[in-house]
């Protein structure tokens, strides 16, 4: 029998006219103020319109189904649920329950595990098969799974060798609320070890040449986890001998607006503003060994 594979993602608006309503699903039901929806739409026209991560989760898709085929042909069929646009993870496991469906593995496409992140996807997934009668399984985390890391450690040195001397390294994952680590959460500790990894592979000096912070904080009243982006920039600045900065997001796997404006745009504009030489690393996106890597863990579990 064909197992699912249920491939998660946050999603994006396919069109400007949802903008609106995937900004008040974002916020749990509360409409956003005017204000705050026009410098969404002000950041996605920034960088063309839209976000290509609609595109980039699809792409990602078809190379996992690919990857699944070529170890266990017909075994496998990957589909798409998203958090906050359709199909939503509910409505995917719904129509794998009216496909016959019996068994699902749940993967979400962000390797670093958090209760208020991948842990949420996996919550709602699980829950809706249940009650569809799926056997739910499920890869909870991919942080040190090693074409992961030697992507990343490959995309550093690559764009290390385009930066003058004395430029640091600062791996990036979106930011939480501090009270979420405050609980025991594992996310800030699981970032730490993938940066750990890709700094050995690609050789950093282990003081003063890379570090670890986060980006694209909610605009909320709560403290949330740092330092910022922003933060380290000014910190480096003021360091005498420091040229530059090289930004691995490690947090994100595929293009979409936290890499495109929070990073190309805004971190850039922050960097050379204070004389600092500015670059972003790829990310993972449909990358053939990833996503490879990826169909291995999922038919270890299905």
């Amino acid at each position: 029998m064909t197992t699912a594979v249920l491939l998660m993602a946050y999603g994006t608006p396919a069109r400007t006219e949802e903008v609106e309503p995937y900004y008040t699903d974002i916020r749990r039901g509360r409409p956003p103020p005017p204000e705050l929806l026009a410098d969404l739409v002000r950041r996605y026209d920034a960088i063309g319109g839209l976000s290509p991560l609609a595109a980039r989760t699809e792409a990602q898709r078809a190379a996992l189904q690919g990857a699944l085929e070529e170890r266990a042909p017909g075994r496998y069929e990957v589909v798409l649920g998203y958090k906050h646009v359709a199909p939503r993870i509910e409505d995917a496991v719904a129509e794998l329950a009216v496909a016959g469906t019996t068994e699902a593995v749940g993967l979400v496409l962000a390797p670093h595990w958090s209760a208020a992140s991948v842990g949420e996807y996996h919550e709602r997934a699980a829950k809706a098969a249940v009650a569809a009668g799926i056997a739910y399984s499920l890869v909870e985390r991919w942080h040190l799974e090693p074409a992961y890391l030697d992507f990343e450690a490959a995309a550093v040195a690559d764009t290390l060798a385009t930066m003058p001397a004395n430029t640091k390294v600062l791996f990036t994952a979106h930011s939480l609320p501090q009270r979420v680590a405050a609980s025991g959460d594992p996310y800030a500790d699981l970032l730490r070890e993938s940066a750990e990894a890709v700094a050995r592979r690609a050789g950093l000096a282990p003081w003063g040449g890379w570090s670890v912070g986060y980006q694209s904080a909610g605009r909320t009243p709560e403290p949330w986890l740092g330092p910022d982006v922003r933060t380290v920039i000014e910190e480096l600045a003021a360091s005498p001998g420091a040229t530059g900065l090289v930004v691995c997001p490690l947090g994100f796997v595929a293009d979409h607006l936290e890499v495109l404006y929070d990073l190309d745009i805004e971190a850039r504009r922050h960097a050379e503003e204070r004389g600092l030489a500015f670059a972003r690393t790829p990310v993972v996106n449909a990358d053939p060994a990833v996503m490879a890597a990826l169909a291995g863990l999922v038919v270890a579990r299905g």
